[in-house]
């Protein structure tokens, strides 16, 4: 499982000319899950992403979480995070998980997330969508589990 964090200003992601989720200052969150991930590994993730400190303190040092700054979270399923780009020119997906279990996994992503009390939006699996933001910093990570 593996989720890509950016720390924002504000973020937005559009699905047919249609704001379906829209942030301010807070995490956007681009998640991906491959065959072998499991359910179970959704909260170990979620409480990576809700405690990791990337937010200023007094003193602007990244010492503060999510939730110690009461941000907002924007989560958009992003399955390319798992391509393959070792061999040609072209990637593979073929260790994707199947969208069917894919979407399970997402939904209890978000829905994880959401018992932090935090506001999360989120995008619309398997849609092709446009996503805005301003990166704040930038600051951009990677958390597999």
């Amino acid at each position: 499982m593996r989720a890509l964090l950016q720390r924002v200003k504000k973020a937005s992601v559009e699905v047919d000319g249609e704001i379906v989720g829209s942030i301010q200052q807070g995490l956007l969150i681009f998640f991906s899950c491959k065959q072998d991930d499991q359910i179970e590994m959704i909260k170990k993730l979620s409480d990576k992403i809700l405690n990791f400190r990337i937010f200023p303190d007094e003193n602007d040092k990244m010492n503060l979480s999510i939730l110690d700054v009461k941000g907002q979270i924007l989560v958009v399923s992003q399955f390319t995070l798992y391509a393959d780009t070792k061999k040609g020119r072209r990637p593979s997906f073929v260790d994707l998980m199947d969208p069917e279990n894919a979407i399970k996994l997402y939904e209890t992503f978000i829905d994880d997330l959401k018992k932090s009390s935090l506001l999360v939006q989120n995008g619309v699996f398997g849609a092709k969508m446009q996503v805005s933001l301003i990166n704040d910093g930038p600051l951009t990570f990677i958390i597999d589990v």
